[in-house]
């Protein structure tokens, strides 16, 4: 039996750009699973839009290859107009919209004339499948951003491509939309087989969105996982950083927190402090008390380590308080906090 092809493949890909810094993407090996979110995360030049770049097409490697279904991607050198033709990007900017133009005539655009009546169903499907069917009459410019990535979104998936790629897609959209888009990419995932790459630095957003996560360091892959297991157990403290609110402090500072470790580095998640002002144990200084909505953020002294908790009891605690905390859980690594 012929072993099954796999559906896309970064193949130690190297791609750098000099300067003050040297910056891209070095030795990538990865594999990307179809019909499923795959998130690309890491700190700010870490190299994510490289990365989705040289998938896409956009940027020729300058060592290995991506092969996407069994043949080569191609770039700009080889390609007139740069971009896989079964793959469609969108950016959190929306230059590429007629703003003058109706929602329903910037998505129709996209398909030919051929068969009209496939492109006004077709059209029709798309708009609903982003909310956006009572908008078509609605100008471009007559839209939030949250609405006009929305618009973009249902361009790219007109076509039916089979990857869609989302380079920081939810930067534009307010707090109040993001939960929604969301969810509709999931939905639209799980309803066509589609299958999603996105760019992001917001860890609650691919917490809640991706399948798999893919962490860059420095332009290299540090830790490959599903959310749970990279919230819950990384491997790096990196990607502990990454993705947790908490507290970082060396090994040998741990004692009085009652944590007894050789490792050189330990982090505490915030939901795993928990504050009582009932008890003398492990007592810690409420230096700050900080509103969140429904659950405020303690910032905690002891000495001379910082600590975050999480209060779901809103208003128990008042700055300057004298506080016994437990610690539920803690993380150890063998690296230094630098």
């Amino acid at each position: 039996m012929a072993e099954a092809i796999p559906f896309l493949q970064v193949k130690n890909v190297t791609k750098l750009f000099s300067g003050e810094k040297i910056s891209g993407v070095k030795n990538i090996e990865l594999s990307i699973s179809e019909g499923k979110i795959t998130a690309i995360i890491g700190r700010s030049g870490s190299g994510k839009s490289t990365l989705l770049n040289l998938i896409y097409g956009l940027l020729v490697p300058d060592e290995g290859e991506i092969i996407f279904e069994g043949e080569k991607v191609w770039g700009p050198d080889v390609k007139l107009i740069p971009g896989h033709d079964q793959m469609k990007m969108v950016t959190q900017q929306s230059d590429h919209l007629n703003h003058y133009a109706k929602v329903w005539d910037n998505v129709a655009s996209l398909l030919p004339n051929t068969n009209l009546d496939y492109k006004s169903t077709k059209t029709t499907e798309v708009l609903q499948q982003l909310r956006l069917l009572d908008l078509k009459e609605r100008r471009i410019a007559d839209l939030s951003g949250g609405e006009r990535q929305r618009v973009s979104i249902a361009r790219a998936l007109v076509s039916n491509p089979k990857v869609l790629l989302l380079d920081e897609p939810f930067n534009q959209v307010d707090a109040s939309f993001r939960e929604n888009l969301q969810q509709d990419i999931r939905r639209i995932v799980a309803e066509t087989g589609i299958t999603v790459i996105l760019v992001s630095h917001d860890p609650q957003e691919v917490l809640s969105l991706a399948d798999e996560l893919v962490v860059l360091k420095d332009g290299e892959i540090v830790e490959v996982g599903n959310p749970q297991q990279l919230y819950q157990t990384p491997k790096r403290l990196y990607t502990g950083m990454l993705l947790a609110n908490g507290t970082v402090f060396s090994g040998i500072k741990a004692a009085p927190l009652g944590i007894v470790t050789d490792a050189k580095t330990v982090m505490v998640y915030a939901e795993d402090i928990y504050a009582d002002k009932n008890s003398i144990k492990n007592l810690c200084t409420i230096e700050a008390v900080l509103f969140k909505g429904f659950y405020e953020e303690l910032i905690l002294n002891k000495d001379s380590i910082t600590l975050k908790a999480i209060n779901l009891q809103t208003g128990a605690f008042k700055v300057g308080d004298q506080v016994s905390i437990s610690i539920k859980k803690f993380l150890t690594f063998d690296e230094d906090f630098t």
